[in-house]
């Protein structure tokens, strides 16, 4: 494992190490579940110590994946598959694939629900939320949306949030009743993707791809800030205890944002991490952040990315220093 000798800046944070997975294939999100890395890749999910990043298992056929949500108590993970339109449910012990649940087209965030105790997937092709009950897995709602879904949390209390990307907008849902309750402009922020929240000051952070972080109240759907952020945002995390905004940025750098109060917020700084790290994953047990990437050759004319470099793919892990 190659290890990166970086001076901690201002936030305490330095690029400490970097995980490498040899298979080819491009990614997305990246979760991690008590000791476990879940990283999607290519038409697989890729199953890492969170510690020192050796390989523990995959999760396989997951065609076009994009993100990962975890049922503990049921002992049960859950991938989007957004080039299979489906779920796959799988055991958290073994790694046995369980099931595939059709979904909406183009499934891509996923997350658990802690109020409704539902699975919930962005179906970003069919405008809608696809609600699965993880004790039955089966789809037992489906939520029509405005607009293009990229991101969506929840408040613990009965509401869930959504990015909607092509409507510089976000949703706000009623998870009881299936409803769409609002859906509220966030200009000046455009094309939100990731998307986080603090539910104890009830913020949403909308990392957009105007360089902006949109901090938003989730009770009126007012703007309150927007601090500054790097360029190709597509993921933001929020840590409670450290009060700090994470967005993952596709141009190299991670930036750091302080909370100081619920409608305050200051930029601590903007961490070099590398090339095409867009999306990440925050351990809130030790504050570490996870970032997945590649190496890249030139650019190629008519391509939207540039080609990965094969056997390239890593995940940075960015720690805290330690205060003596």
């Amino acid at each position: 494992m190659a290890k990166a000798n970086l001076f901690a800046q201002s936030s305490g944070y330095h690029l400490a190490d970097s995980f490498h997975i040899k298979t080819d294939g491009w990614w997305d999100y990246i979760s991690v579940n008590k000791n476990k890395l879940y990283v999607s890749h290519g038409t697989q999910v890729n199953i890492l110590n969170k510690l020192n990043g050796d390989s523990l298992g995959i999760i396989p056929d997951t065609k076009g994946v994009h993100g990962i949500a975890f049922v503990n108590s049921l002992n049960k993970g859950y991938t989007s598959n957004g080039g299979a339109d489906n779920v796959t449910v799988f055991d958290l012990t073994n790694d046995k694939v369980l099931k595939e649940i059709p979904t909406g087209k183009d499934p891509d965030a996923i997350f658990y629900d802690d109020y409704s105790k539902k699975i919930i997937t962005c179906n970003g092709r069919a405008n809608s939320l696809s609600v699965i009950d993880p004790s039955t897995d089966k789809v037992v709602g489906t939520i029509s949306l405005s607009g293009k879904p990229e991101t969506a949390v929840s408040d613990g209390a009965g509401k869930v949030f959504i990015n909607i990307e092509d409507k510089s907008a976000i949703s706000e849902v009623d998870i009881k009743n299936l409803k769409v309750e609002n859906t509220w402009p966030i200009a000046p922020g455009e094309s939100p993707s990731g998307l986080s929240i603090d539910r104890k000051t009830h913020r949403l952070f909308a990392g957009c791809d105007n360089k902006i972080l949109i901090v938003l109240n989730a009770e009126n759907g007012k703007v309150v800030a927007t601090p500054a952020i790097g360029n190709g945002c597509d993921g933001t995390a929020f840590d409670p205890e450290l009060n700090y905004v994470y967005s993952s940025n596709g141009d190299g750098t991670l930036t750091i944002i302080k909370e100081v109060s619920k409608d305050k917020f200051e930029v601590v700084e903007n961490l070099p991490t590398k090339r095409g790290a867009r999306t990440l994953a925050v351990d809130r047990e030790t504050h570490t952040v996870y970032l997945p990437t590649a190496d890249f050759g030139p650019a190629v004319a008519g391509q939207r990315r540039p080609p990965m470099i094969p056997g390239s793919f890593q995940v940075l892990v960015v720690k805290k220093q330690q205060i003596m």
